[in-house]
């Protein structure tokens, strides 16, 4: 095993998670020899052997997102950091740019390397789950993407934008990509088997006993099975290391299949459905939720649940990569099996 620090090597934040559990097993299959640093909450035998199963060369460090100093001092050890952990936690991801800044001023000419999962709800047009005329559409492509054009009202930029200057200034830069995935969907083969929607939804349908939407549900956005996703990952970090990848303000990468859309009313009813006949809810199919459901949640809520997000993506195709397991399964058809986990 290669000591902490020692170079190649990479802080993994999140590595216990849906996307980053899949994530950590391709770098153990195609780079085994870097050593990955990996922050955890819980370390005890058995979370570490799960762990340990997905990468051969694993070290651990005891810590929670909240933890800045630790996320400092590690980012500021490692050639790179990877963050699959969250989007939104703006703290986590200070810390992990100052480190990353002093890791930059040690190694002049040669700076560290950042891969930040956020996601497509910076585009989400807030439509209130309500259907948006062909005409009025505006479609995103991440080749022309300046995060400044999106609603500075919608949810990651707090950190995209920071993340982006770092990888843009001339004194000690960073060399940022920026991964914005649509709906990661598919069975997990790390600890967290199943996505966080599904989670979120499963909780929400069986408090209420039935299915529903922000609004009416005609809300759309891409979809990409987890596979696919880890290995849009892989693959922009392997032309990272080539010095092949987009940095910077070019380093934004939609991830999305070319698998139709599926309207969000869609998707509540089919769950609706599964779970009346599981006799989890009362009533199946799936209706708009009332006020006291949606309100507390407030914009958040409705940007991400409520809002469509229309992207095509541009510059992982040029890379290479295609979403080949999306193209075998898709959503709807994942979605009996991630259900019978997720209830289990």
């Amino acid at each position: 095993m290669s000591t902490p620090g020692e170079s190649p090597s990479i802080f993994f934040l999140g590595c216990t998670g849906f996307l980053g559990g899949h994530l950590l097993k391709s770098l153990g299959r195609d780079l085994p020899t870097h050593n990955v640093i990996a922050l955890l909450r819980d370390l005890s035998a058995s979370r570490k052997a799960s762990v340990s199963e997905l990468h051969p060369n694993v070290t651990f460090i005891e810590g929670t997102l909240d933890d800045d100093a630790i996320i400092e001092e590690w980012s500021s050890k490692c050639s790179i950091v990877i963050n699959t952990a969250s989007s939104d936690h703006w703290p986590s991801v200070r810390s992990t740019l100052a480190g990353l800044e002093k890791n930059s001023a040690r190694h002049p000419g040669n700076p560290p390397i950042y891969m930040h999962i956020s996601g497509l709800g910076i585009l989400s047009d807030n439509c209130r789950g309500e259907s948006v005329d062909s005409a009025n559409i505006r479609w995103w492509t991440d080749t022309s993407l300046n995060l400044r054009d999106c609603d500075p009202s919608n949810m990651h930029l707090e950190s995209d934008l920071p993340i982006v200057n770092a990888g843009t200034r001339t004194q000690n830069p960073v060399r940022t990509m920026i991964m914005f995935p649509g709906w990661i969907y598919g069975l997990g083969e790390g600890v967290q088997k199943t996505t966080m929607p599904i989670r979120y939804f499963r909780d929400m349908y069986t408090q209420i006993g039935r299915a529903g939407t922000w609004g009416p549900g005609a809300n759309v956005m891409p979809n990409v099975h987890v596979k696919d996703c880890a290995s849009a990952c892989l693959t922009v970090l392997k032309a990272a290391l080539d010095g092949r990848a987009q940095e910077g303000a070019e380093g934004l990468y939609f991830v999305g299949s070319d698998q139709p859309m599926v309207p969000m009313h869609e998707w509540a009813s089919a769950v609706g459905d599964w779970m009346f006949d599981k006799g989890l809810v009362t009533v199946g199919g799936s209706k708009p939720m009332p006020a006291e459901i949606v309100d507390p949640l407030g914009h958040y809520g409705w940007s991400l649940l409520g809002g469509s997000q229309y992207a095509k993506v541009k510059r992982l195709y040029t890379l290479g990569w295609e979403p080949l397991e999306s193209r075998k399964l898709s959503l709807m058809e994942s979605l009996p099996t991630e259900l019978e986990v997720a209830f289990a």
